[in-house]
């Protein structure tokens, strides 16, 4: 995006005013903060942060309303009012699709992955991997990939739509309101945890809830109802006085109210948006770290379907509270949100590509009463904090457990809590140093760049996991080299579409149509279909691993009973840490600022108990379980099914 939307003159209003200067927005402001810090500060001393399951896993003591506020509060950040109701302005309501496929992969993920992954005994999904397959390679690959997911796609993302809506809404230096915002999200991720990240979660999604409703209830009031709000959109025609520029480039899409759209010339063609977009969803919601780690917080597997059921019936809002509000912000403010003219969009919003990334913060600094503005800011901020401090964690948790676990093999859990912290730090700084490369990277709609790399390197991954559980037959060989040769290829795809530009509709790229013209939900259904035929392919022609290695780690072996042989065995003995509690003798004085600094990160002054074998072998049952009581089951089974009907009839209503 053109450099021109940094600067730190923030955009005016009708009035020349900065939107947020009063003392009713910035006392909901600071008031919100200041609850935030106390929720996270009551859950880093009320919950287990001294060890590795507590602090990642929140001692998998979590029951099925935070689960499933965390799932909702992780998977909606800032990009998503942005993006989202960016979208919607420009081409309809398609793009509420994405959210409405979830309804139906939170099933896939708490009926058929979570149950494997307990079974399992991981903390992280490349665990699973080498667990599965054996070797490191798998495991250290997968670690790296997904921690550069991480920047380029959610936090560059997050981080860039919510300095849009905060320069646009308070006029702040963007870098101090980003340092800021990353410092407190950071406290008390650092501090106190997963528990502290979902229990702070919690709260975000109720705040995100209450905010967008009102502000929901507010946009539809103003443009006259439902019905007002289809025929405004489909009138809402900016004025353009050069008339080279095409019609298509400034009119509403006549399909704009439809879901499923043309095959061959619509912007999200009906079959990438079913089977693309589940390729898409399957990576993001049933194999990524952040999401799956909520889900192995339960204390049982009956709270994690029910939490996945909460989050599913969560999904179903954001069509109603931020496509259709950007819709309706084209209504309100044509010329600006819905410009044409490259010199308009500069005068408008400050980039020559368009303004539509500015319909939900126009909205909010237009609408909003005093203190309700204040209201809103913080949501936007709730959003952006709750889906760092999920990254940030589960970035931490990978690269401590699959990456520092291979330099340092026989470090202990008090140096592996350290650097998990320590590691957030630096993820910190390279976010921070990424934004410049964000900057000029968004060339276009927010939420299709997002798509578009998740199209270009997630397939591969998705289709390693889904034979991993439900083909015993894939080995090693097969699973390495098919995430290698996928990756490339998505690779050669995202590099050729960077050098070429991805141009707008009033300047289209000159990229080969052989390359580009490919759509992105077309090429991950490509992608994760080579990925397939290379795994099996591969698999079939090398050594099968022996099914004793196997149990409960795939779908036909899940009820196994054996003892099982892991692959990873001779790596698990070799990278076995010393015992935390030896390390201090019971007699030997702490030091005041030891014992501060333990306090603070939640390790132990104390010697910690020594656990039995027997006592050992209870609790790794017990983390492994996932029996059901009997009435329960039947309930959780019935709102899965009852929520894949709901799934069904809202496509059904809006095709």
């Amino acid at each position: 995006m053109s450099t021109t939307l940094w600067t730190t003159t923030p955009p005016a209003t009708s009035d020349n005013t900065v939107p947020i200067n009063n003392a009713a927005d910035i006392s909901v402001i600071v008031i919100y903060f200041l609850v935030v810090l106390a929720v996270g500060l009551w859950a880093m001393y009320s919950t287990n942060r001294g060890t590795v399951g507590g602090f990642f896993l929140a001692g998998r003591s979590m029951v099925w309303w935070p689960i499933g506020a965390s799932l909702f509060a992780s998977n909606i950040g800032s990009s998503h009012f942005v993006g989202l109701a960016g979208t919607g302005a420009a081409a309809g309501i398609a793009i509420g699709g994405f959210e409405w496929n979830a309804l139906v992969m939170v099933v896939i993920l708490g009926w058929l992955f979570v149950p494997i992954y307990i079974k399992a005994g991981v903390v992280t999904m490349p665990e699973y991997l080498r667990k599965r397959f054996g070797g490191k390679r798998i495991q250290v690959y997968l670690s790296v990939l997904s921690l550069l997911l991480y920047v380029f796609t959610k936090i560059s993302a997050d981080i860039f739509s919510g300095a849009v809506f905060i320069q646009r809404a308070m006029g702040l230096n963007i870098y101090v309101a980003i340092i800021m915002l990353l410092a407190i999200t950071a406290l008390y991720t650092i501090t106190g945890g997963l528990a502290a990240v979902i229990y702070t979660d919690t709260l975000q999604t109720f705040i995100i809830l209450v905010g967008s409703i009102i502000l929901t209830g507010i946009a539809f009031n103003e443009v006259g109802g439902y019905n007002a709000f289809v025929e405004k959109y489909m009138a809402a025609i900016p004025n353009v006085g050069n008339a080279s520029i095409p019609e298509k480039c400034y009119t509403p899409r006549p399909d704009s109210f439809q879901i499923f759209r043309d095959p061959i010339s619509g912007d999200l063609p009906w079959p990438g948006l079913i089977f693309g977009l589940s390729i898409l969803a399957l990576w993001y919601w049933c194999t990524d770290q952040v999401i799956v780690q909520r889900c192995l917080s339960g204390k049982n597997i009956s709270h994690v379907k029910a939490g996945c059921i909460m989050c599913g019936y969560l999904k179903l809002l954001p069509m109603f509270l931020m496509v259709m509000p950007g819709m309706i912000s084209r209504i309100l403010y044509t010329d600006e949100v819905a410009c044409a003219e490259p010199e308009a969009c500069k005068v408008a919003c400050g980039t020559t590509v368009g303004c539509s990334n500015v319909a939900y913060p126009t909205l909010v600094v237009r609408l909003m009463p005093d203190g309700l503005r204040g209201l809103m800011l913080s949501v936007m901020l709730a959003s952006l904090m709750s889906s760092l401090t999920s990254i940030f964690n589960s970035a931490s948790t990978l690269f401590t457990m699959d990456i520092y676990t291979k330099i340092r093999n026989r470090a202990s859990e008090k140096e592996l809590m350290i650097v998990g912290r320590l590691f957030m730090l630096v993820l910190i700084g390279i976010s921070i140093a990424w934004v410049p490369v964000v900057q000029s990277a968004q060339n276009g709609q927010l939420f299709d760049y997002i798509q578009s790399i998740t199209s270009y390197l997630g397939p591969p991954i998705a289709a390693v996991f889904f034979l991993a559980i439900f083909c015993r037959r894939v080995n090693e060989h097969g699973a390495f080299w098919g995430l290698v040769i996928g990756l490339l290829i998505g690779l050669s795809r995202m590099i050729a579409e960077f050098a070429y530009g991805t141009g707008t509709c009033v300047h289209p790229s000159n990229c080969p149509d052989i390359i580009c013209k490919v759509h992105y939900l077309y090429f991950a259904m490509i992608l994760f279909a080579i990925s397939l035929i290379l795994i099996l392919t591969i698999s079939l022609l090398t050594k099968p691993i022996d099914e004793v290695h196997l149990y409960r780690l795939c779908w036909s072996l899940r009820n196994r009973t054996e003892e099982r042989i892991d692959l990873d065995v001779d790596d698990t003995i070799e990278t076995k840490a010393p015992d935390f509690g030896n390390e201090t003798a019971p007699d030997e004085e702490v030091p005041c600022f030891k014992k501060a600094l333990n306090c603070f990160c939640g390790f132990d002054n104390k010697k910690a108990p020594q656990l039995t074998e027997e006592e050992e072998k209870a609790l790794k049952m017990k983390l492994t379980d996932t029996t059901e009581h009997p009435f329960w089951k039947r309930v959780v089974n019935i709102n899965g099914i009852i929520l894949l009907a709901v799934a069904v009839f809202c496509h059904g209503f809006f095709a």
